[in-house]
């Protein structure tokens, strides 16, 4: 599919703030089966940007503003070319499970079994992982069980957290967005050393798709496996991202990726508005 991504951060300040430095992860990778065609980044009030790629290779734009200024805009337009390449069957082989639970894991990947900011403790998800993956012994599988039982048995519904809730708490109360349920699935995978990582981007909902989370930034997760592997999985729609999802940038959970983030002197009263819109300029394949 050509999509084209627009995406509008607002923010107007109660009295004139300054010394604002802010840095973005607003632009699609060109990875795994999709394609950045172009990207651009307006701010105001104007300024310099400059960019760079963070640790996790994920593309970062910084830039600040002295002035005084009682209003910020951030707006980013893309066009993207996507694939179902991503996309794998149910059934593929992977490592036995046991396996993976019994070798260290690979130089590169150790951060991605461990505990993070907002998958803050594995302990209390251990039991619940095997208990949903009793009798599967591939690993692929298991993470497919995994992200099933959130889609099933967590409740979808906005304003019920926020972007600062852990994944402990979205576990107890059992509901939240896309970002709880991409937190609780990692924390399940990471409790059987399966390497899982958090996934910023967009989701297009077609004329006959009924997907949550298309109205806004969309999130979810990637395992690696040896074999397979980085390979993404949606528990708040229950499938394998396709051709209408856009990646934007992959970390150990949404504290790494936040489309927008920085500081500024000032008051801190202010009121943010943030527009999504994912449009196709060329339909998937029928």
């Amino acid at each position: 599919m050509k999509l084209q991504v627009y995406h509008r951060t607002h923010y107007r300040y109660a009295a004139a703030v300054r010394e604002s430095f802010n840095e973005a992860r607003l632009r699609p990778a060109t990875i795994d089966g999709q394609v950045c065609q172009s990207f651009t980044l307006k701010v105001l009030p104007a300024t310099r940007l400059a960019h760079y790629t963070d640790f996790l290779q994920n593309c970062v734009h910084v830039f600040d503003i002295g002035e005084t200024h009682s209003e910020l805009s951030v707006e980013a337009t893309s066009t993207v070319i996507t694939t179902s390449e991503r996309v794998l069957p149910p059934d593929t082989s992977s490592t036995l499970l046991t396996k993976l639970q019994q070798t260290p894991v690979a130089a590169g990947y150790h951060d991605f079994v461990q505990p993070s900011r907002f998958v803050d403790t594995l302990v209390p998800a251990q039991a619940l992982a095997r208990e949903i993956t009793a009798g599967v012994d591939q690993a692929w599988l298991a993470a497919q069980a995994l992200m099933q039982f959130v889609h099933s048995n967590f409740v979808y519904k906005p304003a019920s957290t926020h972007v600062h809730t852990l994944m402990s708490e979205v576990l107890a109360n059992r509901c939240g967005v896309c970002q709880d349920f991409a937190h609780v699935t990692i924390g399940l995978c990471r409790a059987l050393n399966i390497p899982a990582r958090y996934v910023s981007g967009y989701l297009y909902n077609g004329p006959l798709d009924q997907l949550r989370g298309a109205q806004a930034s969309h999130a979810w997760l990637e395992v690696y496996l040896p074999e397979l592997g980085w390979r993404g999985l949606d528990p708040t729609n229950g499938q394998q991202p396709d051709e209408r999802y856009v990646k934007i940038a992959s970390g150990r959970d949404y504290g790494d990726v936040s489309p927008l983030r920085g500081t500024y002197r000032g008051t801190s009263e202010r009121k943010l508005t943030v527009e999504v819109l994912v449009t196709a300029l060329e339909q998937r394949a029928a």
